[in-house]
């Protein structure tokens, strides 16, 4: 029986997948194999001996504690693209409300109550205040060619706008969903001095920390208008403050305020919308379930944040998972130890990320004893132990 703790509510359609009499699911539960969760900040939190997994249903994966999860052996897993939709959606609603003055204008509308048969008239008298400009045929740059990036490129490219696109980074797979009509642009100084609305669509990292930056503001055109979806610290906020003042940035628009931005004239702050949709709260719990069902049961690996991604087909009943440090003879000791044991090599994975080497077993026995891990984890180097059998 694999126990899966929920430290916040997780769509029903994707727990519902958990087999019901192997899985007890619960938000306060004892020694979990399995944690999912949303947004909860994990940080403080004291990880238990028990814990094999974390699932983050979305991309995030901020408020969890990576270093000391893959330090204790704790593989942690995320749900690329699986809200992507919900987030595309509504950055083209982005686009729409920096050129239109929607929200001022239903907040000035909202003025008007009380005045009776005079609201048609006094309506007419002020829409002038309001005036915006169109999307067709301008200029939208695209930082960040992942699945929502593509997602929005496309989209935007079938609503009439000239789309360029800046990602070193980009996959293969993201490549080939791209539209052949979003321009490839290899520089961001030209990228940016091309546009008329930018849009953000990278990770937070310490790298990309403050990434649009008073150096960034300074290539683009006046009058620019910028979306943020993907992190509110990929902005510097007082070099934004200083653009809009400036007239550098017409609008920016974010779906993570903070105090500082819900301040300022020029921004609109949305609470955080992005995958806030019943399509996207479900395809991400699916993925985050079937993701933690498939490490606890067969010890693959797939979307980890953290651990190289592995995954073999099981040939025999007996599977033996092992973590180590990414160092020379780490294979040739583990299989000493095995063969000390009796136990034969039927097949195996070997696979590395960075410092984390991570191996899937499967040896020619129905069962293996216990016993073994201890054995493996005297080996110099080896943090995790699982075995899996019938």
């Amino acid at each position: 029986m694999f126990k899966i703790q929920t430290l916040n509510a997780i769509d029903p359609d994707g727990l519902s997948i958990f087999p019901r009499n192997d899985y007890e699911i619960a938000d306060d539960i004892s020694d979990p194999d399995a944690i999912i969760l949303r947004s909860f900040k994990m940080h403080d939190m004291e990880l238990p001996s028990s814990l094999n997994a974390i699932a983050r249903a979305g991309a995030g994966v901020n408020n969890i504690p990576l270093e000391k999860c893959t330090d204790n052996g704790i593989v942690v897993f995320n749900t690329p693209g699986a809200n992507a939709n919900g987030v595309k959606e509504l950055v083209i609603a982005g686009l729409m409300l920096a050129s239109r003055d929607i929200v001022e204008s239903v907040v000035w509308a909202k003025s008007l109550i009380g005045q009776g048969d005079q609201v048609p008239s006094l309506v007419e008298k002020g829409k002038k205040n309001f005036a915006g400009q169109e999307i067709q045929g301008k200029t939208l740059a695209v930082i960040g060619l992942g699945a929502i990036g593509v997602l929005v490129a496309n989209a935007a490219k079938a609503l009439g706008m000239n789309v360029i696109g800046y990602d070193p980074y980009i996959s293969v797979k993201h490549a080939l969903e791209l539209s052949r009509e979003v321009t490839w642009i290899e520089g961001i100084e030209l990228l940016l001095s091309q546009a008329d609305y930018v849009t953000v669509n990278i990770p937070l990292t310490p790298e990309t920390k403050g990434y649009i930056n008073k150096e960034k503001f300074a290539m683009m055109k006046d009058d620019v208008r910028i979306l943020n979806f993907a992190r509110g610290g990929l902005i510097d906020v007082a070099d934004l403050k200083d653009a809009i003042a400036s007239g550098k940035v017409a609008k920016y628009i974010t779906d993570f305020p903070n105090e500082e931005e819900l301040k300022m004239d020029g921004v609109i702050s949305i609470p955080h919308l992005g995958a806030s949709t019943k399509e996207s709260e479900t395809n991400c719990a699916i993925m985050a379930v079937n993701q933690v069902q498939d490490y606890l049961e067969n010890g693959n690996i797939v979307n980890s944040v953290n651990f190289p991604e592995a995954k073999m087909e099981l040939h025999n009943e007996a599977r033996i998972l092992i973590a180590n440090r990414n160092v020379p003879n780490m294979v040739s000791q583990i299989s000493t130890v095995l063969a000390a044991e009796g136990i034969n090599i039927d097949n195996m994975l070997n696979k590395k990320r960075d410092e984390i080497a991570y191996n899937i077993i499967d040896v020619d026995k129905q069962s293996v004893d216990e016993s073994i891990k201890e054995k493996l984890l005297a080996i110099d180097g080896i943090f995790m132990v699982r075995i899996i059998q019938a």
